[in-house]
């Protein structure tokens, strides 16, 4: 079921369940888990897209093995608040995903995630632009799903 907020979809959630972020991309699709208490994001992979079903596939298997109850997916809203071809193609993965796994998912406004995760990695990690392209997508669904935990509130 897809949620109009974190909020509603927190509502939905049995205790204990965890919540997966993720940064929906074009060629790939980055991964963060919370902990059960609905406080700290981790990142803990990242898929390379092929087909929407194996997409799923891969993601059903993670949500499985990390007792995930819910889902949070990061949507690419442009800077004046509009939602674009991108945003469109979040929200059809999110619809897709919820007919398919038959979990509460909501949308988080994800706008500059991925700027702020690549500006951190360049000025405080010094990390090397190969480096930088292995981890920006799964430190990208941190980053989303952090900030939905953070206005849960734990």
């Amino acid at each position: 079921m897809i949620h109009a907020s974190v909020q509603e979809l927190k509502s939905h959630l049995q205790p204990g369940l965890r919540l997966l972020g993720l940064d929906v991309g074009t060629k790939t699709i980055g991964m963060a888990i919370s902990d059960g208490a609905l406080i700290v994001a981790a990142g803990i992979d990242t898929i390379r897209r092929t087909k929407f079903t194996k997409d799923a596939v891969a993601l059903g298997e993670i949500i499985g093995e990390r007792n995930v109850g819910g889902i949070v997916i990061g949507l690419p809203v442009s800077m004046d608040g509009t939602e674009g071809p991108a945003c469109q193609s979040v929200r059809q993965f999110g619809t897709n995903l919820d007919e398919k796994l038959d979990l509460h998912i909501a949308f988080w406004d994800e706008r500059l995630s991925t700027s702020a995760v690549e500006r951190f990695l360049i000025d405080e990690a010094d990390m090397s632009r190969k480096r930088r392209s292995e981890v920006v997508d799964k430190m990208a669904a941190t980053y989303i799903l952090q900030g939905a935990l953070d206005v849960l509130g734990g």
